[in-house]
């Protein structure tokens, strides 16, 4: 790891999925107010992911990565925020319990406010305009005003992450996470839903555990703060490179938008700019691998992003599809372990299937979600190797955004209550449902 490239340095080596930003001027304001803002995160913090996350690599530990596909801003309150916190929390519970290692809590979220899109353009009624790229480079609203990539946005974007550290922070030292308390809403989650019944016996489990801790006197302060850190997909130049600062205790440089950071599927060109800037970074970092991934990419990428082969540095979140996960992963799984690679492997089940319904919303089938990540279990089981966690598009809401699920949302029923702005998302109900079929997956690896 080196010095920080350029912006100049990063958009000579014409990186994908970058705004078309009409006034260089604006650009350059917004860079050089980022790069005055006070970090979002801190170096010492990375490093204790990065040593959470080699866990995971040793298979001492499971990673639950979560949250929004894209956030908006107009979501960052703090019932939505502490929605989406509380969820993520139920469901850290339930996988500690099963899988009786500790659960490494990453939310989707403090950063998400950039999709890449597989089409620059969007039509409609033979209206063509830019494509919605997240609020953080252009508005939702189909108008040509709204469309214009605007790099205030990303100033915007600082401080909306801002905000939700804020409100995370405060609910996960301040009480809300008190495991008691936790297990209380799993509790109302099973008894009160005819198909949570199914993971009664667990919950039960869970409550014999606590009234045992609590019997002989045990009151660890673990039991009522946890540890939570975020992430996004690095995707908008400007905004990591101007993020990306060197810290004053180790003189290296740290990413200090985000915890953790990833590459996506489309920017992950192995001579590109994500790739190089990333490269750099001392944050623990992840990278997408789907379909066309051959095990020597796996191994090209190792060697690019985690030359020193660090434990932790470096999570492989892969992205088959349920029809294509036990036929694609098993040879990336395989060679990479051969070489003696150190890297966490990380199911991500959503963005392999998804599918246009009927009634014309994107949408997943809860049990393709569910297939996947037991074909990714499968996968290793057979290989000896550890199922190291799951990256999931969820919200703590009630939305009808994929069919499917112990309330058997239909097609048609997708139109009560699509929010989404982008990708379709798990609802509180189908990913406290995902996390119980999960648990009842690492019980048996």
């Amino acid at each position: 790891m080196s010095a920080i490239p350029t912006l100049e340095q990063l958009h000579a080596l014409g990186p994908r999925q970058q705004p078309r930003y009409p006034d260089s001027g604006a650009v350059d304001a917004a860079v050089a107010r980022l790069r005055t803002a006070p970090p979002l995160v801190f170096a010492g913090e990375c490093d204790d992911l990065t040593d959470k996350i080699a866990a995971v690599t040793r298979g001492e530990a499971f990673l639950l990565q979560g949250g929004d596909c894209a956030e908006t801003f107009a979501g960052v309150t703090a019932d939505n925020v502490r929605n989406k916190l509380r969820v993520l929390l139920q469901m850290a519970v339930v996988l500690t319990y099963a899988a009786s290692v500790p659960v490494v809590k990453l939310g989707r979220l403090a950063g998400q406010y950039a999709k890449p899109r597989s089409s620059d353009d969007e039509t409609r009624d033979g209206v063509t305009l830019p494509a919605y790229r997240g609020d953080a480079v252009n508005g939702y609203d189909f108008t040509p005003e709204a469309r214009v990539p605007d790099p205030q946005r990303l100033v915007e974007v600082y401080n909306s992450s801002a905000a939700t550290l804020n409100l995370v922070r405060a609910f996960v030292t301040g009480g809300y996470a008190d495991l008691r308390q936790v297990h209380t809403w799993n509790t109302d989650f099973v008894q009160s839903s005819p198909f949570g019944q199914r993971y009664e016996a667990m919950a039960d489990e869970i409550e014999r555990a606590l009234t045992f801790m609590k019997a002989i006197g045990a009151d660890p302060d673990e039991f009522h703060r946890v540890d939570f850190h975020s992430s996004h997909e690095a995707l908008l130049l400007e905004y990591e490179q101007s993020l990306t600062r060197i810290d004053s205790r180790t003189d290296l440089p740290y990413n200090v938008s985000a915890h953790f950071v990833w590459i996506g599927e489309r920017t992950r060109q192995l001579d590109g700019a994500h790739v190089e800037l990333l490269s750099k970074i001392r944050n623990p970092i992840g990278i997408k691998l789907g379909p066309t991934t051959s095990p020597d990419d796996a191994l090209a990428y190792a060697a690019r992003l985690n030359p020193d082969n660090t434990p932790g540095r470096l999570t492989f979140i892969t992205r088959f599809g349920a029809g294509k996960i036990r036929d694609g992963l098993p040879a990336l799984v395989e060679k990479v372990t051969a070489e003696g690679v150190n890297v966490a492997w990380v199911c991500d089940p959503m963005h392999g299937n998804t599918f246009e319904a009927s009634s014309g919303y994107k949408t997943r089938r809860f049990d393709d979600v569910i297939d996947e990540v037991q074909g990714f279990f499968d996968v290793h089981r057979s290989l000896g190797t550890w199922p190291g966690g799951v990256h999931v598009e969820l919200t703590g809401d009630d939305v009808t955004e994929c069919v499917g699920g112990g309330e058997e949302i239909d097609e048609v029923g997708l139109a009560h209550r699509y929010e989404s702005v982008c990708d379709p998302r798990l609802n509180r109900v189908q990913s406290l449902e995902l996390a119980f079929l999960v648990a009842e997956m690492l019980r048996k690896a």
